[in-house]
């Protein structure tokens, strides 16, 4: 695995932690930080939450822009975004997990592609069965719809947490295999880029409120963040675990990890 910038400045740092508090301390530690983001993100996903059952706040933006999506709908328009769409859908995702794990793998002599892509997957779509059956926020009128018409609840948008779930573990596996920053940077942006349309193509479909798509959004990072994290403080414990053995035994051939 490639070190993120800035690695090897904090290993030192994170060694003599070890040293003094063990590799499961030291865990610990990340835990605590890594965990203040999760929280911050999961804090403005319910404020998210508490606006839709009020009638000010975000949720006063969500007809405004629906109309203002339909205003502005074509037929060719309207076809070309549901294509697109469809590539978060149940099919297309899948699809596009698939193929990156597989790529992913295979550069890497690695189950880490696997282990993570399959965590943020099933943890957003967790989140997305339970958040639509215990809220059931109703979809808008299909009459400002576009079809095909879906029946499910409305809140959270699952298109938009599973898309921002899956491609920001996938930005983040890529980026430990690139190292040029600008490379890294291009494929964020590249993938933030996809995130955000899909979320917006939801509201432009007439098939979500924006407050549906805002909350995916912050729940599928915060997912995302702590499938990162969790993987981050993995990561730090084995290997300084490995160095330990390493000093004492020697060190072990090359194989596939996570």
């Amino acid at each position: 695995m490639r070190n993120f910038p800035g690695n090897e400045a904090v290993r030192p740092a994170v060694q003599a932690v070890a040293r003094r508090m063990g590799p499961y301390a030291a865990m610990w530690i990340v835990l605590a930080v890594g965990g203040l983001l999760v929280v911050g993100l999961a804090a403005l996903a319910a404020e998210i939450y508490e606006s839709v059952v009020e009638t000010d706040g975000m949720a006063g933006v969500d007809e405004p822009l629906l109309a203002w999506a339909v205003d502005r709908r074509t037929p060719e328009l309207s076809a070309g975004v549901t294509a697109f769409t469809d590539l978060g859908g149940t099919v297309g995702m899948p699809v596009l997990a698939v193929l990156v794990i597989a790529v992913l793998s295979r550069i890497s002599r690695s189950w880490r592609p696997l282990i993570l892509i399959a965590v943020a997957a099933l943890g957003s779509l967790a989140m997305t069965v339970v958040g639509k059956n215990v809220i059931g926020r109703s979809r808008p009128d299909l009459a400002d719809a576009v079809p095909p018409y879906e029946s499910s609840p409305s809140f959270p948008s699952g298109h938009t947490l599973n898309t921002t779930a899956i491609l920001a573990v996938i930005a983040y596996l890529c980026c430990l295999e690139i190292d040029v920053l600008l490379g890294r940077l291009a494929l964020i942006a590249a993938c933030s880029l996809f995130v955000v349309l899909m979320g917006l193509s939801r509201v432009f479909l007439g098939h979500h409120w924006f407050t549906d798509v805002a909350a995916a959004w912050a729940l599928g990072l915060a997912w995302a963040a702590l499938v990162v994290l969790a993987h981050r403080v993995f990561h730090t414990v084995r290997r300084v675990r490995r160095d330990q053995r390493a000093a004492a035994v020697g060190t072990n051939g090359p194989g596939w990890e996570a």
